[in-house]
């Protein structure tokens, strides 16, 4: 399963950041932002994805977050 999302994410510190709480929550999947993308595209691949708590995560951290679809 592949979950991507629409960010304001705009550093690399900062998604660091997001993607260590995500690897948390969802341990044995791959997970990247592509922060050169006019989206802020996050992307997470695993078994178990759970579209709102992707989005709770990062916006715990102060950033929105949406599915792309």
């Amino acid at each position: 399963m592949v979950e991507v999302f629409k960010t304001n994410v705009q550093k690399a510190a900062e998604a660091n950041k997001i993607i260590s709480q995500l690897n948390r929550f969802f341990p044995d999947s791959k997970i990247n932002f592509d922060l050169e993308d006019c989206d802020r595209v996050l992307r997470v691949e695993g078994r178990n994805i759970t579209v709102e708590k992707v989005v709770e995560l990062v916006e715990k951290h102060g950033f929105n977050c949406a599915e792309l679809e």
